[in-house]
This record gives C-alpha cells, sequence and structure tokens, in this order.
C-alpha cells in the first residue's frame, strides 16, 4: 500500500463540471465550438525514454532500470514538492464490476492541470462502497515538477513491488492513462492472463455474435477499427483487454482515449459524434481563435486525442463479454503485406504477434513517427522479457476448445509509399469489409507460397484483389522481380529479429517460413 503525500488541499472525487472550471483557468485551455475544451500540452506523446522500472534486479526487464537507492532519493524530491501544492484525487477501477480482472485504482495530481483528471475519470469505473485503498494502483502526477538530471528533464518511475508509478514534468494525458494501466498489466500477467494492447468489439452474425480483439501500435488504426461497424457491431474496449485460460475476454475502461487527427464523420462518426459533445476532452487539437476544430491540421502535432465516457455512444455491455473469436493484428506496411493473413498455425500465430510489425506514428513520439518498426504483441508496456507474452499466448489459444483464428492486417499500403506511383491505400471501407467477412466465415482462401500463410482470393464488397494478394500489383507493373527480392529480404530480418526473443517455444521462428 503506497500513502498519498501530504499536499496543501486535495479535492477528492471532485465533479466533471468542478473540473471544467479548474480548466477554465489554464492558460492553455481553450473552449471549442463544441462548448468542450482544448488543451495544448507542451508534451505531445508518451516520454518512453524518460520512463523506468524500479528494480535491484535489472536482468527480469529488457526496460531501462532504476535503482531502488536512486528511486528514494526521487520520492524524497516528490513528497516535499507536493507539499506545497493544490492536489485533486480521482478514484475508481480498471474493469467492470463483476470482472475477476477488476482493480483499484486512482490518480492524484496537481489541481493546474485539472484536464487530467478530468479525462481520467472519463476511463475509470467509478468508485463503489467495496473499493480498497490497500489494492489501489496508484499514480502520482506532477505535471510541473521539474526532473533536472533526466532525459528531456521528464521522468517516470514505476515501482511494481508498491504499485506505483510516478510522472515528472510531463502534461500529456497518456502518461496518466498508461500509469495505471501498464500496472494492470503486469498483475493480470501475476493471474495467468495476457493483457493485449487491444480493442475489442461484437459483430452480430447468422452463427450469433462474434468478438473480436484487434490489436495494434497507438496511431495504427486500432481503435478506428474497433468502432467501425459491421452489421451493426458494438465496441466493448478500445485499448486494453484481458485473454485469460480457455477464451475468456475482460475490458479495462469505460470510456475511449481516441487519435483525433484525420477523424471524419463520414467514416467515424461514433468518434467524431462523441468528441463534438461538451461532454469530451480534447487535447493537442488545432482550434482557431474563433474555437473552430480541425482535425486535420497537424502543424502542432499529428498526435491530438480526446477522451470521452462509453455512456456517451451505444456500446456492448462489457460485463457480458464471452470468449474471443478472433485476433487481429494490425501492421501499418507499405509494400507487399497483404491486406489480411490467416495465420495457418498456432506456432505462426505467435510469430506474428510477436514481430508486431507496423510503421511507426507521431504516437510514440518524433522518434518513432514514419520509421519502421517491430515490438512484440504491438504492446510496448509489457514490462517482463518479450518472449513470455508470445508463450503465455500459445498456451491461451492451446487452451481453446474451438477454431480461435488469428489474421494479420494491413492498414497501410501495397507497392510502397504514398509517392510511389502505382501503390495503393488500404483504405477505412476495405479493412471493413474484411472484417465482417472474418466474423460472417465468408473469405475464400489459399496458401502464399512464399509466407506459408494464408491470402484471400475473395472477400465480399472488396474490390480489389491486388490489395489482396500483393504479388499480382507487383507483376501487373512489371515489377515481380522487386517483388521476390523484397520478400527474400523480409523473410531474413523475420528470422534474425526473431532469434533475439531467446526463450520462446521452440517452431515459433520455423513457422516464419
Amino acid at each position: 500500500m503506497t500513502t498519498l503525500p501530504s499536499a496543501k488541499s486535495v479535492a477528492a472525487n471532485p465533479t466533471q463540471a468542478e473540473m471544467r472550471a479548474w480548466v477554465s483557468q489554464m492558460p492553455n485551455a481553450q473552449m471549442t465550438e463544441f462548448g468542450n475544451y482544448n488543451i495544448i500540452a507542451r508534451v505531445t506523446a508518451r516520454s518512453a525514454g524518460s520512463t523506468f522500472i524500479v528494480t535491484d534486479d535489472p536482468a527480469t526487464t529488457t526496460k531501462p532500470t532504476m535503482a531502488r537507492a536512486d528511486y528514494e532519493a526521487v520520492v524524497r524530491r516528490h513528497e516535499a514538492y507536493i507539499a506545497e501544492r493544490d492536489m485533486i484525487v480521482i478514484e475508481g477501477y480498471i474493469g467492470p464490476e463483476n470482472s475477476p480482472m477488476k482493480r483499484p485504482t486512482r490518480v492524484y495530481i496537481e489541481r493546474s492541470n485539472a484536464n487530467i483528471p478530468a479525462m481520467q475519470q472519463q476511463l475509470y469505473y467509478p468508485k463503489d462502497a467495496d473499493w480498497e485503498e490497500s489494492d489501489a494502483l496508484t499514480v502520482i502526477y506532477t505535471p510541473n515538477c521539474p526532473a533536472e538530471g533526466f532525459p528531456d528533464d521528464k521522468l517516470v518511475t514505476i515501482d511494481l513491488e508498491n504499485w506505483v508509478t510516478r510522472v515528472f514534468n510531463i502534461d500529456y494525458f497518456g502518461e496518466s492513462k498508461m500509469g495505471g494501466l501498464r500496472m494492470w498489466m503486469e498483475w493480470a500477467f501475476q493471474q495467468g492472463a495476457l493483457a493485449m494492447h487491444a480493442g475489442a468489439k461484437v459483430i452480430p452474425t447468422d452463427g450469433g455474435d462474434k468478438v473480436g480483439l484487434i490489436i495494434g501500435l497507438s496511431g495504427t488504426g486500432k481503435t478506428t477499427t474497433t468502432f467501425t461497424r459491421q452489421n451493426g457491431s458494438l465496441p466493448v474496449q478500445d485499448d486494453i483487454v484481458a485473454l485469460v485460460e480457455g477464451g475468456g475476454v475482460f475490458s479495462t475502461e469505460n470510456g475511449c482515449f481516441a487519435k483525433t487527427y484525420g477523424l471524419d464523420p463520414r467514416y467515424e462518426p461514433t468518434i467524431h459524434g462523441a468528441l463534438a459533445k461538451p461532454s469530451g476532452w480534447l487535447e493537442n487539437v488545432a482550434v482557431d481563435a474563433e474555437g473552430h476544430v480541425d482535425f486535420f491540421d497537424d502543424s502542432y502535432t499529428a498526435n491530438g486525442r480526446g477522451t470521452f465516457a462509453l455512456s456517451e455512444i451505444e456500446h456492448f455491455d462489457p460485463r457480458k463479454l464471452d470468449k474471443a473469436d478472433f485476433l487481429l493484428i494490425l501492421n501499418r506496411n507499405e509494400n507487399i503485406a497483404p491486406a489480411v493473413a490467416r495465420m495457418s498455425s498456432v506456432e505462426q500465430a505467435v510469430a506474428y504477434f510477436m514481430l508486431g510489425e507496423t510503421k511507426g506514428t507521431s504516437a510514440g513520439g518524433k522518434d518513432e513517427a514514419g520509421k519502421n518498426l517491430r515490438v512484440p504483441g504491438t504492446n510496448p508496456f509489457f514490462m517482463r522479457h518479450d518472449y513470455l507474452q508470445g508463450n503465455r499466448l500459445a498456451d491461451l489459444i492451446r487452451s481453446m476448445d474451438y477454431d480461435f483464428g488469428v489474421y494479420v492486417l494491413n492498414t497501410g499500403r501495397v507497392g510502397g509509399t504514398e509517392d510511389v506511383e502505382g501503390s495503393k491505400k488500404v483504405k477505412i471501407p476495405h479493412s471493413s469489409a474484411i472484417v465482417k467477412a472474418i466474423a460472417e466465415d465468408t473469405i475464400q482462401w489459399e496458401t502464399d507460397p512464399v509466407f506459408g500463410y494464408l491470402v484471400a482470393t475473395g472477400v465480399p464488397d472488396f474490390d480489389d484483389r491486388e490489395l489482396l494478394q500483393p504479388r499480382r500489383l507487383y507483376e501487373a507493373q512489371g515489377r515481380g522481380d522487386e517483388y521476390e527480392l523484397l520478400a527474400q529480404s523480409l523473410k531474413a530480418e523475420r528470422r534474425e529479429y526473431m532469434r533475439q526473443h531467446e526463450g520462446l517455444e521452440p517452431g515459433i521462428v520455423e513457422a516464419l517460413g
């Protein structure tokens, strides 16, 4: 149990209206045309390079670590700063009522940045009479406390022995959200589950409701894919879920933290509608002097964000979630990855889960944006050795007594970057048609001779076979030799990359073909 540091004053669980009043006094807050507030934060993305796990045994993790003696000095500095500040504490739960994965949590933060607790309150499930401070995952957050001597004068410390995360000199809401969820993910792993950086949705079909999980690095289309409606499908969760033995799924948050750049009401009416209400919160979105919002202006950052409560939209009751039917691994690629591929074995499913291939976006900061990345499980928040999550996924799939499909979806392009003549974009309607067809089991498949996974020969309401089978695009453009070179190079790179994950069960690297 972590006791909250003493402060000049503490406002416990204020209402949204009270926090809006404090936000109205913030010099970097602006009322928008929607009647909600947009805050321009100094920090525009997660500060991974300033994040440390507190441990005296660095061998337990691949993440940067801080010795406990050094951490104690940080704690003293933190508590001295907080003693002179007005603070807010927001208490609630990660996980809905009656969930075995429900855990008390709280954020304790400077009142001068009241937008952050207001946004966090929308994501927590509400506190009840059973809430226990002694069991709470705690985030102690000081957006204005300097962290001299640390990268970019910012600091995030994660103390898993005491279930507390501390944040210094960062005013980006994502550090509050992930501060609690990251600790919850470790706790879920200790319970035998695998917490995934994934959305969840329920799709009605003639064969019954189908539960789909969608994993992807931030900015690759995870939230968009989760909220796009096939057969009147409803979202359950947009960011973190737990998969347990036998295929059961449990959600975490009572709201959504959505990326706003390019937000178009034609394709994403649910998210746009929720953020265009007075109850929504915006962060780092372009707003002109008259309050007009431009979701397509990235002059400050392409990582604009917003939060809203699930109560603001039609959604599937997370308490009624059943077993997962399929898993989608999003991969924002730009060359030979097909719009969809089905994994042909458990080992191959784990291999592509571990590859976590995509192109980085602004959500990961300037060091990731535009770069080709491999993030195991598309989950930068797993704090143990990455091979453990791959082996856990294999165990969980094998524990299921039904056919659990695993698919890789390319949400980027085929044939090259946007400036390559003849390249093609995998658009939102393409991905939506694929998800619908997966749920309805109406895709025709054949084995890819190079990679060994299954590629689609036909998808209902999908008008471009070159996106389904990239070889066709390359050959039609006289680039067949280029395709072969790219394919062989990619296979070699993947196998070499996967060999670094010592500890993966046998057969996973070989499943790459």
